[in-house]
């Protein structure tokens, strides 16, 4: 059984659609970059699989025994938010905050994994360091240490290079590459075309209905929507 299913999704606001006829299956251990035009509904789809957004219409099912407190969440940061004044320990800490409850405090199992996220994404250096001071970088290894905090499963990330200098970008996704090959599901918002056919393993392409895919790398590269996507973006599908 897929670990999570879209079938026949609608999505919107206010109910008017944004993308229509959105069907694909993610299965564990599954690399899916999410590309298309801006304004194609990409992080519109990411925030209904969360469920913070209930689709129009159609389904979206989790399989594989995953419950909707273990997905990992990265966003895109706002301006306000790099400038958040905490330490990197405490933004860390605060991935493991859909399962403390009411609890007014961490457990030691909760600190330990804050630890080993910040020890896997080497930066365990910067534990007690402003936040704000970081190098973007370093605030987005914090971040995706926090996202680690909350799964083992899976893992949504949004744009997560977005912003980086191209070195801190290829360190991102080898990171990220490194936890899919752990037996992490990575579900990407991307618009970096050539990253996502060299790490992914499928990608879904939304966008008008002419230009709807989703499928294997091989596959899209052979698309007409992966060849004119890469085209407008300038690389090679």
């Amino acid at each position: 059984m897929p670990q999570l299913s879209c079938t026949d999704l609608t999505l919107g606001y206010e109910g008017k659609p944004v993308i229509s006829n959105i069907n694909f299956d993610v299965n564990a251990g599954d690399y899916l970059c999410i590309v298309g035009e801006n304004g194609s509904g990409k992080s519109t789809l990411m925030k209904s699989i969360l469920r913070l957004i209930p689709p129009l219409s159609g389904q979206i099912t989790a399989g594989s025994g995953l419950a909707a407190n273990e997905i990992g969440y990265m966003p895109q940061q706002t301006a306000a938010q790099k400038d958040f004044p905490a330490s990197v320990r405490e933004v860390v800490r605060s991935g493991t905050l859909n399962r403390i409850g009411f609890r007014p405090f961490y457990s030691t199992c909760e600190k330990h994994a804050a630890d080993a996220n910040m020890k896997r994404l080497g930066i365990s250096h910067l534990a007690g360091r402003c936040y704000r001071e970081l190098s973007g970088g370093q605030q987005q290894r914090a971040l995706l240490a926090r996202a680690l905090c909350a799964t083992q499963k899976i893992l949504l990330l949004d744009e997560p290079a977005s912003g980086l200098d191209p070195n801190a970008s290829s360190e991102m996704y080898e990171l990220i590459k490194g936890l899919n090959d752990s037996g992490i599901t990575i579900i990407m918002i991307s618009h970096d075309i050539e990253a996502s056919v060299k790490y992914a393993s499928h990608i879904l392409h939304i966008g008008s209905q002419s230009s709807l895919f989703f499928g294997s790398i091989s596959d899209y590269r052979e698309s007409d929507a992966g060849r004119i996507y890469a085209a407008q973006q300038g690389g090679t599908a």
